[in-house]
């Protein structure tokens, strides 16, 4: 018995002992601190939006409302030609070469969509140039579902840039804003149709300007893009970028993506350019580029350590070309420039901005740094030939007047392509012996079957390389002409 209470007494100061350690080690070494890592709260922006001063959001309605009505939809069709084998025609063959043994097929069409933006009450309208590029048909609808058929009045592959027209009146238009005055962070609408949808308005801000990514074509590209984050899709091509004052500040024209849609950037013609090009299509039927005559390149902290520049600003001029615009005012090789006029340039796209608001015999100023010193030079800018002459359009050379080919003419000639000369002037056809009638099938073995796939075969001709016209007469006679690009 005494045993059992012994054994028992045991186990109770084990068993109290135990209640005592775990309370011991629960207050002092074993205790849980429980820490709370709060992050100071802000407000939450939608990142295509920035926050407005004072929470006030910024009124778009007006500009909305103003654009959307002054917007339209394109549609065109669009050509495509098929080849088999033989060219059809010996004669061409022996002098010319096979073309790789292959014919013209049966041409197949292709139904293509963008946008444009009316900017006169009487249907002036501009777009992108590829968006119009290679039409055989053009269709404009408008925000009111009126439709027009449209015809070309100019297009400039450098700057990706087309003016069309339709037969209308009393439209409502855009005027042109100042692309110059745009500032980052400054709100701005995209209004087009993407994907077919008509009337589309998105909202964003300027992210950048005087980006250059390398798409457009042509023989001087010109690339100074405004980048926004307003969002932009196919079929928004040509369509107009708007400040919040409804004014035109640039041309959609293309968007940086790796699926083809909407990704955060797109990029607009700023309207300094779009709207100069405009008036010399209408002008004059080609752009006027002004030209400085200088090799350049930006100024980079390599740069400026290679040629022993103190700052790293401006761009730097490698070559002065002879006879130039550049030589001719006693600019150097070696010089940087600072200014043009009063706009202060750091990028190539931003140079050449400020250059393509300018025709040939045009001054301007440049503030040029040279051995650390500042100086000021005026510059009569040149043309693509070197004088201050106003160019002509290359297609204006051929003297014509062009008509479409009848029906029963190209069954009777098997033609798939071709446009009639209908009346001849002073030109290269007549001095070439070209007579009225004759059916231009191919220029450079390219198949041409209107007058504004004339003007893109002649303006694709190098100057000073040959074009070759081919044709048949009414009769059945082919004739070929070659002359040069001048």
């Amino acid at each position: 018995m005494n045993k059992f209470k012994k054994v028992t007494t045991n186990l109770l100061i084990a068993f109290a002992g135990a209640i005592i350690a775990i309370a011991v080690y629960s207050t002092t070494v074993g205790k849980t601190k429980v820490v709370t890592v709060k992050e100071p709260s802000q407000s939450v922006q939608l990142t295509s939006l920035p926050s407005a001063p004072q929470g006030q959001v910024p009124d778009l309605t007006f500009a909305a409302e103003k654009s959307v009505h002054a917007v339209a939809h394109i549609q065109t069709m669009i050509k495509n030609q098929g080849y088999g084998n033989g060219s059809g025609n010996p004669f061409f063959d022996f002098f010319f070469g096979d073309r790789g043994g292959q014919y013209q097929q049966q041409p197949q069409y292709t139904r293509a969509s963008g946008s444009g933006v009316i900017i006169s009450s009487d249907g002036y309208i501009v777009t992108n140039n590829h968006v119009v590029d290679g039409a055989e048909n053009i269709q404009v609808i408008l925000n009111d579902d009126k439709k027009y058929d449209a015809k070309v009045i100019g297009r400039d592959p450098n700057t990706d840039i087309a003016l069309v027209k339709i037969d209308a009146k009393n439209l409502p238009y855009l005027t042109w804003g100042n692309s110059d005055a745009l500032k980052l962070g400054e709100w701005v609408l995209a209004v087009g149709n993407p994907f077919n949808l008509t009337s589309t308005v998105t909202a964003g801000i300027v992210s950048a300007k005087g980006r250059a990514i390398g798409i457009n074509a042509g023989k001087m590209p010109l690339e100074s893009f405004i980048q926004t984050d307003a969002a932009v899709n196919p079929g928004n091509s040509g369509g107009a970028l708007v400040n919040t004052r409804g004014e035109l500040v640039g041309i959609n024209t293309a968007i940086a993506s790796r699926t083809g849609s909407y990704s955060g950037y797109s990029f607009a013609v700023p309207s300094a350019i779009a709207e100069k090009v405009v008036s010399d299509l209408k002008e004059y039927g080609e752009v006027q580029r002004a030209l400085l005559g200088v090799t350049i390149q930006r100024v980079t902290s390599q740069v400026a350590k290679e040629h022993d520049l103190d700052k790293v600003e401006g761009i730097y001029i490698g070559k002065v070309t002879e006879d130039g615009a550049a030589k001719e005012a006693g600019i150097r090789e070696g010089d940087v420039i600072l200014k043009i006029d009063n706009t202060v340039v750091n990028t190539n796209p931003e140079l050449m901005e400020q250059l393509a608001k300018h025709r040939p015999g045009d001054q301007v100023t440049l503030t040029i740094k040279r051995d650390g010193k500042l100086k000021q030079y005026k510059v009569v800018l040149r043309n693509t030939r070197g004088d201050t002459s106003i160019l002509k359009e290359s297609f204006s050379v051929l003297g014509a007047k062009f008509g479409p080919v009848s029906d029963q003419d190209m069954q009777r000639l098997q033609l798939n392509s071709g446009i009639q000369v209908d009346e001849l002037s002073r030109g290269k056809l007549k001095d070439l012996g070209v007579k009225e009638g004759f059916i231009i099938t191919e220029i450079n073995k390219k198949p041409v079957s209107t007058v504004d796939d004339v003007k893109r075969a002649l303006n694709q001709t190098e100057e000073g390389r040959p074009v070759l016209i081919e044709g048949v007469y009414p009769n059945g006679q082919w004739a070929y002409y070659v002359f040069r690009v001048q």
